[in-house]
């Protein structure tokens, strides 16, 4: 597919896009014979993957380790799944932290609902 419908297959602008390939994010985009790139879903899979892993607050920095790291092969999926699992728990933490956060607010919210009843 064309960079138009994979910005709107993958809900990201075509800008970001060349910006991501541009940073190494997306490596070895396929070309059309006019030199267009051309997108496959493959690259579906990959970038949908990339926006979870922001979504999760992942640095840009960290996932540009990752796509490095998957370019290289095989041979990294220990230093990969390393990666995962320190996001993983950073990603854990900051969930008990917000579960914290809603349970006082809950809390407060109560507090309230007695007042004005």
């Amino acid at each position: 597919m064309n960079i138009k419908k994979f910005s709107i297959v993958t809900n990201i602008s075509a800008h970001t896009l060349r910006y991501y390939e541009k940073i190494g994010l997306l490596k070895q985009i396929e070309r059309n014979s006019s030199g267009h790139r051309y997108f496959t879903q493959k690259d579906v899979v990959w970038v949908e993957f990339i926006k979870r892993l922001k979504e999760t607050g992942m640095p840009l920095k960290q996932i540009l380790k990752y796509a490095d790291l998957r370019a290289i092969g095989i041979s990294t999926s220990g230093l990969r799944m390393q990666i995962l699992e320190e996001h993983a728990l950073m990603l854990e933490e900051k969930i008990a932290e917000e579960q914290s956060h809603l349970q006082m607010l809950k809390t407060k919210i109560q507090h309230y609902s007695k007042i004005i009843t």
